[in-house]
């Protein structure tokens, strides 16, 4: 199988201004995806989709490949991701450069264990899964079966419907996505309209490497920790 690692990283972020190559611990945001992607031995190949010529020579400062830069229809505020990937497989499949699936990683989940994304595709292309993502444990104050919803009358309903479970030792576990990894097969990227289709498969992380960055809070919270080893 030939999975194609893609960065996706546009110019004009609002929230953090810059983000994609501002300076965190010394390095450019995106530095910390790119050396995860570089030292994979499962991505045939490695490259970022940007519509941004700053970004660009960044990313090939640091090694990654720069095929194109990304039109500007496709760098908007609400370009969903599944459009970039979509534009990278059909550019690769023009140029007779056939890929499977594609590991997509983002600047602004910088830190990952190592050889985590190994795992990832790993444990995916032993599946027989359309998608995996990588998940964090949700904790159990926050479980869906002890969350609530306001309804349209302004009372609460509970977030999982009818099921009541009172004691935490009765939890299932549930996991959110922490943004660091996702494999996603060509199929869906090409015909769907949501990377989170068909069947989903996951990779537990560690929470000592969650962090992703958004607002200026969250940049100010990542300056404030040390990067996490190992």
């Amino acid at each position: 199988m030939r999975i194609l690692g893609l960065i996706t990283a546009r110019g004009g972020s609002k929230g953090i201004p810059g983000k994609n190559i501002k300076p965190l611990h010394g390095k450019p945001l995106l530095g910390y995806v790119a050396g995860d992607g570089l030292n994979s031995s499962t991505l045939s190949k490695f490259i970022i989709s940007t519509d941004d010529q700053k970004i660009a020579d960044v990313a090939r400062d640091f090694g990654v490949e720069v095929p194109f830069l990304r039109p500007k229809e496709l760098a908007a505020d609400d370009t969903p991701s599944i459009d970039v990937l979509r534009h990278a497989l059909r550019y690769f499949d023009e140029e007779g450069d056939h890929y499977d699936a594609v590991c997509l990683l983002q600047p602004t989940s910088p830190y990952k264990p190592e050889g985590f994304i190994d795992k990832c595709v790993h444990k995916f292309m032993e599946s027989e899964a359309d998608c995996l993502i990588s998940v964090l444990p949700v904790p159990h104050q926050f479980s869906p079966y002890w969350t609530f919803k306001p309804n349209d009358e302004g009372f609460l309903n509970f977030a999982a419907g009818d099921v009541r479970i009172n004691r935490r030792q009765d939890l299932p576990e549930t996991y959110y996505r922490d943004g660091s990894v996702y494999v996603v097969r060509r199929d869906i990227i090409l015909n769907h309209s949501s990377l989170l289709s068909g069947r989903i498969s996951y990779m537990v992380s560690n929470m000592d490497y969650y962090c992703n960055l958004d607002t200026m809070d969250d940049w100010r919270h990542a300056e404030s920790n040390s990067v996490p080893k190992g």
